[in-house]
């Protein structure tokens, strides 16, 4: 299409018996959903019909505004005039919108500018993106609450709403729910300081139909599980839980086994992914009960003992990612994994360390449902048994495929 394009933009004869420009708009829309947004426009001006199709409501559905700034990103920006354009004439016609911004706090008020406008419309998704450092938050809370209000007041069928790393608070929440309770099925807001237990709780309360839900670990609480699992809520799918130390030395509160086994009644198939980021003295709290913990991945060191504990808790574990350790193997810990945590598929292993026998007998007795096995060849330890020229042989037996451990790149 492009070159048919070029061809009548440079005065080329099109094919005989064919003009371009009484395509039907059923097809010209059909083909124009395939071209990045760039080649419509240029599409555009070919003819008035064209034009025409460049403007219809289904091409506008789904967009991303993307605001950079050119003097300190390389990432490429929607263009202002395209934007004025947008609101003027497609703003009614958003459902599906995501904000993708740089870490520039101008590119966060211009997202805000943006949202502030559409009065018009009632969104179905919308996704705020920050690509570096989170920038929303250098936002001054009241107008981005302002303008995110716009958006929660006029939509009344918001079905997902990714709004991590922002100033959103309790009472913007409420302004959500009382507009959007029948239809939210997706709600992301990790790390959102302003945001309360009962803010949240105030959420799984109301909006019933709630089936992906991602937060920090302050947020979690007993009454929250309880609520989610409760008989008017439908099944939750996928529960993450963001555990960050701000501070070393932090104090985490404990969630009851009894809450955690309402919400596996309720939904047993849910995911609960859990990503830890605390020092090793933070981890008292956790995993000195069983948890249907299903997804697990450390970013910081864990001891011996934590993953121990792992071990013997956390029976619904499908995939274990360990950053770092120490010295001390891993060897009873990764046993202890493999014999009680049955469901496990995927494993990583970064900074640690495991003999090359113990990771045999691990793989042995996992067998083949380790789909996923991303090992460093630094983490193996030679032993008396195998050595590291000798243990890809022998688990890859034993997993059915064939297996190398991952290795350092050397530039």
């Amino acid at each position: 299409m492009l070159f048919a394009v070029s061809s009548l933009n440079s005065g080329g004869s099109a094919a005989p018996g064919c003009d371009w420009a009484r395509l039907p708009q059923e097809l010209l829309l059909h083909i124009f959903q395939y071209l990045p947004l760039l080649d419509r426009a240029y599409a555009s001006q070919v003819c008035r019909g064209w034009n025409q199709a460049f403007h219809m409501p289904e091409l506008w559905r789904c967009f991303e505004f993307e605001l950079n700034q050119p003097a300190s990103s390389y990432l490429k920006a929607t263009h202002p005039d395209l934007i004025k354009q947008i609101i003027k004439r497609h703003s009614n016609h958003l459902q599906y919108v995501s904000f993708k911004v740089d870490s520039s706090t101008e590119s966060a008020e211009a997202a805000c500018d943006i949202l502030s406008q559409l009065v018009n419309c009632s969104l179905k998704t919308l996704g705020l993106i920050s690509t570096a450092r989170p920038s929303f938050m250098e936002v001054p809370k009241s107008h981005f609450i302002s303008a995110l209000t716009v958006v929660f007041v006029n939509s009344k069928s918001l079905s997902s709403l990714k709004i991590d790393d922002t100033p959103v608070d309790d009472p913007s929440l409420k302004v959500l729910v009382a507009n959007n309770s029948d239809t939210l099925k997706l709600l992301k807001m990790s790390s959102c300081p302003h945001v309360s237990p009962a803010g949240i709780l105030c959420v799984a309360d109301q909006c019933h139909g709630l089936r992906e839900l991602a937060l920090n670990y302050h947020l979690l609480s007993d009454e929250l599980l309880l609520a989610l699992s409760s008989e008017k809520h439908v099944h939750l799918e996928h529960l993450r839980i963001d555990v960050v130390s701000e501070n070393p030395g932090q104090h985490f509160h404990t969630i009851k086994k009894s809450s955690w086994d309402a919400m596996v009644r309720h939904s047993p198939k849910f995911n609960l992914v859990m990503y830890f980021f605390l020092y090793e003295e933070e981890f008292g709290p956790f995993f000195n009960d069983e948890i249907p913990v299903t997804h697990l991945y450390f970013g910081r060191s864990v001891s011996k003992e934590v993953l121990g504990r792992v071990g013997l808790h956390c029976p619904r574990l499908v995939e274990l990612v360990v950053c770092a350790n120490g010295l001390r193997p891993l060897d009873e810990e990764l046993i202890r994994i493999a014999k009680h945590c049955t469901q496990l598929s995927a494993i990583g292993l970064g900074e640690c360390e495991v003999s090359c026998s113990a990771f045999v007998e691990f793989v042995k007795m996992c067998g083949r449902r380790l789909s996923q096995l991303s090992i460093m060849e630094e983490v193996l330890i030679p032993d008396h048994k195998y050595s590291l020229d000798e243990i890809h042989w022998e688990v890859s037996k034993h997993l059915g495929r064939v297996w190398f451990p991952d290795m350092m790149p050397t530039w």
